[in-house]
């Protein structure tokens, strides 16, 4: 008997979503990422210069004068309220270059490269923190009363900031997390 060779034929298999094959998916806070090539531009649609009828020159452009009105009412307010919010109370603040936690009055804030998410105090059930035994990336995990879970790492310069962030995440959460 002689076995005949398998003809190989397109396939038709639906791709698969998740954290294992898209790093940055986060179930419930982001979509899936555009599968048909489209890509994001780096910079912002108002960054282009139009083009002008000017003769080019060589000397430098002066910067364009700032306009003389005095800021909104609202956005001093809302200057006003961030100070107040970082002197209110303990301040916990990590980053590298690609990763940042802020933990605050208002709640736990994640952020790694684009994505970003907000935890307030009423929605998180622990904070656990990680400093591996060799290594310089320390984990801080938000878990959530629907028994999620949101891990981020930190790289630190030296191990040395893994004791000082401990510390003062402590602080923030002895401050602001109540457990009920």
């Amino acid at each position: 008997m002689r076995a005949e060779p398998l003809k190989a034929g397109p396939l038709k298999a639906e791709p698969v979503m998740g954290a294992g094959f898209d790093p940055a998916f986060v179930p419930g806070i982001t979509g899936p990422t555009p599968t048909d090539g489209v890509t994001k531009s780096p910079e912002p649609k108002g960054a282009e210069e139009p083009p002008s009828s000017e003769r080019a020159s060589s000397e430098p452009r002066s910067p364009e004068p700032e306009s003389s009105e005095p800021a909104s009412p609202e956005r001093v307010d809302a200057d006003e309220a961030d100070a107040e919010d970082k002197a209110d109370g303990p301040v916990f603040e990590a980053s590298d270059r690609r990763a940042r936690i802020v933990a605050d009055r208002k709640g736990v804030r994640l952020s790694l490269d684009e994505e970003a998410c907000e935890f307030r105090w009423d929605e998180i059930a622990a904070v656990e923190t990680e400093s591996p035994r060799f290594g310089k990336r320390y984990t801080i995990t938000v878990h959530t009363p629907d028994r999620r879970w949101y891990p981020i790492e930190i790289e630190a310069a030296a191990r040395a900031r893994f004791k000082e962030w401990d510390e003062q995440l402590d602080a923030v959460l002895d401050a602001y997390f109540e457990e009920a």
